[in-house]
């Protein structure tokens, strides 16, 4: 379903002519999901979507300057540039054209038909609903960091929901919310079962590095979303981050400058606060955020700060 946003894009006033390629270009170039400018913004993914591939040129002043915002470039970086149009001169069509000309405009609403047709096809054969994993971009060896999997349901069709992951080698399930499936602590592979419901949900979970990772090595997340509409299995792979970095560096230091600093430990708490109770070391944070920075200490594998 469309946000109610997008049907009063055209009727609303003032409203600006943006730029999908603009936009794209500079989200993608910040490393912004378009999840993370949706939730920004007030409005959905598929918002986002159209907004990327021009299928709406103009939106509402204050939805673009929100917009803008989320990508941190001023509003006028993000706008089409106007073009003077061009001068066109009528010419009249000879009479013998005119059936052939009727012959191409029926091709045409053919075309038209069978386009709206496979859009509401595909509409029919699209995933129940739509997974995002979140992940910081370093975790240290034996460290526990914090992943997400943030989930959009399509529609409320009565179905429940398979997520699965499979984690790095050597990686390992400290906990979750949901809890996941028994028995999966040390499996590579960990699965949640989602009851029936509509609207977003967030599954929450925190894993172990394994000690022995290398460090400047690359670890990758691969996972899927399993759902059964009617006697369909749909399967759709897990979206967003793939990759954590193995270096002494602490989750929260999003730059990896050797320091939490304020534009860190905002979002920090945050998270630390909404998977409370799921190993994450809040206490840590804040002492590194108090002093002078970090040092990790391989022997002990642990994060020590420096006053």
């Amino acid at each position: 379903m469309e946000n109610s946003s997008e049907k009063t894009e055209k009727s609303s006033l003032p409203v600006v002519a943006i730029d999908g390629l603009k936009i794209k270009a500079v989200r993608e170039t910040k490393k912004l999901t378009q999840l993370y400018v949706a939730n920004v913004v007030g409005v959905t993914t598929d918002t986002i979507s159209r907004w990327e591939n021009n299928r709406y040129p103009t939106i509402r002043r204050d939805n673009a300057e929100k917009l803008a915002s989320a990508l941190e470039v001023e509003l006028a970086e993000i706008l089409r540039s106007e073009e003077p149009a061009e001068e066109v001169q009528e010419i009249p069509i000879p009479r013998a054209e005119r059936g052939g000309r009727r012959i191409w405009l029926l091709v045409l609403v053919v075309a038209v038909l069978l386009a709206v047709a496979a859009y509401f096809l595909s509409r029919q054969l699209a995933t129940v609903a739509v997974a995002e994993r979140r992940l910081p971009r370093f975790g240290a060896p034996g460290a526990v960091i914090p992943v997400q999997i943030k989930i959009s349901r399509k529609d409320s069709s009565g179905t429940g929901l398979i997520v699965k992951e499979r984690l790095p080698p050597g990686w390992r399930l400290v906990n979750s919310v949901p809890p996941a499936a028994t028995g999966q602590a040390d499996a590579g592979e960990v699965k949640w079962l989602i009851p029936t419901g509509s609207g977003p949900l967030t599954i929450s979970y925190t894993v172990q590095v394994s000690p022995a990772a290398t460090l400047k090595s690359t670890a990758t997340f691969t996972g899927e979303i399993v759902s059964h509409p009617g006697e369909i299995t749909r399967k759709a792979a897990c979206g967003g981050a793939l990759t954590v970095t193995v270096a002494g560096v602490h989750w929260a230091d999003r730059n990896g400058d050797g320091r939490i600093d304020d534009d860190e430990i905002m979002p920090a708490y945050y998270l630390t606060e909404e998977m409370k109770g799921l190993g994450l070391d809040w206490k840590t944070i804040e002492a590194i955020w108090s002093g002078k920075g970090y040092r990790w200490n391989p022997r002990t594998r642990e994060f020590e700060a420096i006053k």
